[in-house]
């Protein structure tokens, strides 16, 4: 979880870089023994997934709807790894039920955001807050939740071809992106005036495109590799021309560089990355590789391309690279506001 408090007046800023939620709260739910009864709202899952999984193996795991579409959309997938699942007021009456250890899972632990930010010595309080993460959408029956997430930022890209487009006030999140609805909920316990939500992929390709490697040029590639996930996104002008995602744990080296190259002569397969496990692609105006001026790369895991030969240079936004997202958040925000340009160094 990597946060950002940034005074715009000042310049004045203060960054913090957190074990991620998903992690924090698998380990907080593995430390809790016995039956467990867990409400809240649809997360990041991965570990989240891991634990309840095997906890319904050995003890009672009751989830609230809400907090069951953490694990899977499909109810019935949930049910069939021994996990109890009910309707989100019969979970909240369950809440006394001695029985059971209480969990409620979220994006956003308020308690813990908060004593984060006194940690930075300013007041819990804000003109605008932004989150952001990643988000699959909730696919109908028989679509793949990969293939739905690109089809989803195909049809805002193809209105709107620049990354703030997957940004979202918190009273405009489609229905579709479940989690990133669930968090503008809970952002309404923050104290600001405003609140937006964006796809985290995106604010990673934004936050990348606006360092100093990046700003003298027009036709760039850039490369988030983070813990999980892998996004590449060639831009043109500061436009989308293409963008891929993968699972950053099955991506190699030689993979990667073929995928910046395909991207950038246009033939990337979004099928073919389906089949290989990874998110899917896409393609909208392709440049050629031979015009690429520079790849930026971010991310805690880019030491991944340590050893590549092509034109990489490590990206590092407001002088960290691990605040790629926040930055790309906070850019996808002035440009929504029109707030004058931000120096990112």
């Amino acid at each position: 979880m990597d946060v950002l408090y940034f005074d715009d007046d000042s310049g004045v800023q203060y960054k913090a870089v957190a074990r991620s939620p998903v992690l924090y709260t698998a380990e907080g739910i593995a430390g809790i023994p016995g039956n467990l009864l867990v409400t809240g709202k649809e997360m990041g899952g991965g570990p989240v997934t891991d634990v309840l999984k095997r906890r319904a193996r050995e003890a009672r795991v009751v989830m609230s709807v809400s907090a069951a579409c953490t694990l899977s959309h499909d109810m019935e997938k949930v049910r069939s790894w021994g996990i109890v699942v009910v309707e989100d007021d019969e979970a909240e009456a369950m809440r006394n039920d001695e029985r059971y250890h209480a969990v409620s899972i979220g994006d956003l632990d308020m308690e813990r955001l908060k004593s984060i930010v006194a940690g930075f010595g300013v007041d819990f309080s804000f003109d605008i807050a932004g989150i952001c993460a990643q988000d699959h959408g909730m696919p109908p029956p028989g679509v793949s939740h990969l293939d739905y997430r690109h089809s989803i930022m195909k049809l805002k890209l193809d209105e709107c071809p620049y990354p703030h487009a997957l940004l979202h006030d918190r009273d405009e999140v489609p229905p579709t992106l479940n989690r990133l609805k669930s968090i503008a909920d809970s952002a309404r316990g923050i104290p600001a005036a405003e609140v937006y939500v964006m796809d985290s992929g995106m604010a990673a390709v934004l936050g990348a495109s606006m360092d100093i490697h990046a700003l003298d040029k027009d036709r760039i590639m850039v490369l988030d590799i983070a813990t999980s996930h892998t996004v590449g996104a060639a831009l043109d002008q500061g436009e989308i021309a293409g963008v891929f995602e993968y699972h950053t744990r099955d991506i190699s080296l030689p993979r990667l560089e073929q995928l910046l190259r395909d991207m950038a002569d246009g033939r990337l397969d979004h099928e073919q990355i389906l089949r290989e496990g990874g998110h899917g692609a896409y393609l909208r105006r392709p440049f050629g590789y031979d015009s690429v001026e520079v790849i930026v790369a971010t991310g805690p895991k880019r030491a991944l391309v340590r050893e590549s030969n092509l034109p990489i240079k490590y990206g590092a936004p407001l002088g960290d690279n691990m605040m790629t997202g926040t930055v790309g958040l906070l850019e996808a925000i002035r440009r929504r506001k029109g707030i004058g340009p931000t120096w990112y160094v």
